[in-house]
């Protein structure tokens, strides 16, 4: 065979090529978390945290760059308990992917632990620290939990100021250490909870663990604990029964002489979602413990926890929700069907410009009550609306998350059920707050129990609605519309899930009033509040500012 007829004839590999891929988006990389997020660069200022902006931004950067990478591999990569050493000792570690370790490293170098304390003295700080879970949470949300609980503690420990002097330096730690050796050895810490028993569930006054007062003032506690979650971390916040009644203990991983606590760990959670973290089982067999608070207080002490986790779900969730939105745009933005790009269909952009509605009012509502918690030792209608809208926004804002993933995931197809891309981790993702921390139910009662205990919480929050009154008339007749349903307090209970419903949605259209943002607001208030939707995204009426959500929305695509 001649040379000029090897040259002319087609390579094998093209005689046989099926096709080219085209019409497939390129992958999203390497964009700002931050600054592609007009919604929450602008929540951010509303409520305080101004001066946090160039920390936020740089954060931002490796949120949507090499942390996205590092949150694939985490979840790729679950957690694996080991019992026993080569040798048959008994250990109780978990091994970590180096991924989630990486991803650890940065939260708390970012502060996701302990922005808001090392920030104390100035106004917002809770508020900034919010927004750096939003941010961070974006390219995992595993290291959500055991940060969650860290930053929380601190007002608990506080019940024991010995307890505190010695432990919150280590757990506003910007340093994030790993080992296995005795908090006194080691750069930073970090800290979980065990509440939760088989018997009671969210009733922990049926918990059956028992303390017992030891000769030095410790307590040696035994029992289980059915959700033990992020069992490496240093310490857990324990709830048990002692002679006075359900109290709040320290458990440290290690006792004081350096030797393992006697707390066992059964199994690691087998979970739907939260891959990358680990939740377990663990008995107690006689652990050293220490005293938070007194005898009798637990429910107290780790109320004071619970109100800074519950703001972390909401957290969690808007963060989830505007991930899968960012998801949805930049494959609708690249992909086309029947001739032209999926963003420019008229249907399709009604759901998108839905979704950025919603995703635009869970930030605002939440970072809303981030300041609500910040100001609150200095203002008394502040603390009053904490107390009440945290669990209204906990319950709503974390109840919208799973359809919004949904929904999001059909606007990619069907690669958006592909475990490849990230949606299938977000909507495995999206249940966890809802449940975590007091399901809806719990929430709803937590409402009822505020209003009737203590008036002032409703006080608060139709002074918060009032302030809005006139600015819009979709808004003003469902503002003059909601007392009542705080009326007829023998069917209040039925009724709670529609009763906290409404003022949840109060509460975002009075936040999105405020916001500068009129047409978002109209549109908020006529889809939500005038119903003017359907029970689905994807619903707003023809008048609806769509290019403006789309644009404002759509900065990362």
């Amino acid at each position: 065979m001649s040379s000029a007829s090897v040259s002319d004839s087609p390579s094998l590999s093209s005689r046989f090529q099926t096709h080219e891929v085209e019409n497939q988006p390129l992958p999203l990389r390497d964009y700002n978390v931050w600054q592609s997020d007009p919604a929450l660069r602008e929540a951010v200022e509303r409520e305080g945290a101004r001066w946090a902006t160039d920390h936020l931004e740089e954060y931002g950067a490796l949120a949507g760059g090499r942390l996205v990478d590092l949150g694939y591999t985490a979840n790729e990569n679950r957690p694996k308990l080991h019992s026993f050493d080569r040798y048959g000792r008994r250990i109780d570690e978990v091994e970590f992917h180096p991924a989630y370790h990486e991803l650890m490293g940065e939260a708390m170098r970012y502060g996701m632990n302990g922005f808001a304390w090392r920030n104390a003295n100035r106004a917002g700080a809770h508020v900034a620290r919010a927004a750096v879970m939003y941010v961070g949470s974006q390219a995992d949300a595993g290291v959500g939990c055991p940060m969650s609980m860290t930053y929380a503690a601190i007002p608990a420990l506080r019940h024991n100021p010995a307890l505190a002097e010695k432990w919150v330096p280590k757990l506003i730690s910007t340093e994030y250490d790993p080992r296995s050796i005795p908090m006194e050895e080691k750069t930073g810490c970090t800290i979980g909870m065990g509440m939760t028993e088989k018997q009671g569930g969210s009733d922990v006054r049926a918990n059956t663990t028992r303390a017992v007062r030891q000769a030095d003032g410790s307590y040696a506690l035994v029992g289980h604990k059915w959700f033990f979650s992020a069992p490496m971390c240093d310490a857990h916040l324990v709830l048990a029964q002692a002679d006075g009644g359900l109290s709040c203990f320290l458990v440290p991983r290690f006792r004081p002489d350096g030797s393992r606590n006697a707390v066992e760990i059964q199994r690691l959670k087998d979970k739907l979602g939260d891959w990358s973290n680990a939740s377990s089982e663990v008995e107690f067999q006689g652990a050293f413990g220490e005293l938070v608070g007194e005898e009798g207080s637990g429910i107290k002490v780790i109320i004071e926890m619970v109100a800074l986790t519950r703001l972390d779900c909401m957290t969690g969730s808007s963060s989830q929700m505007r991930q899968a939105l960012v998801q949805a745009l930049h494959h609708t933005r690249q992909r086309k069907a029947f001739g032209k790009l999926l963003i420019d269909q008229p249907l399709m952009r009604n759901v998108l410009a839905d979704l950025a509605l919603e995703s635009e009012a869970a930030i605002a509502l939440t970072l809303r009550i981030a300041r609500a918690i910040d100001t609150a030792s200095r203002d008394e209608h502040e603390a009053a609306l904490a107390r009440i809208a945290t669990a209204i926004g906990k319950y709503w804002i974390c109840k919208r998350a799973v359809p919004f993933v949904n929904e999001a995931q059909e606007c990619l197809g069907g690669i958006g059920y592909v475990e490849e891309t990230m949606m299938p981790r977000l909507y495995r993702q999206a249940p966890l707050n809802s449940i975590w921390e007091g399901s809806g139910n719990v929430q709803c009662l937590d409402v009822l129990r505020a209003v009737a205990k203590e008036p002032e919480t409703r006080e608060a929050l139709m002074a918060e609605l009032s302030a809005a009154k006139g600015m819009n008339s979709d808004y003003d007749v469902a503002l003059a519309s909601l007392p009542a349903l705080f009326d007829d307090p023998q069917t209040m209970e039925f009724r709670s899930r529609f009763i906290v419903e409404r003022a949840a949605l109060m509460l975002q259209a009075s936040v999105l009033l405020h916001s500068g943002q009129a047409r978002i607001a109209a549109a908020f208030c006529r889809s939500r509040l005038a119903g003017a939707h359907g029970l689905a995204f994807g619903t707003l009426h023809a008048d609806a500012p769509v290019d403006l959500l789309i644009d404002r929305a759509m900065a990362a695509a």
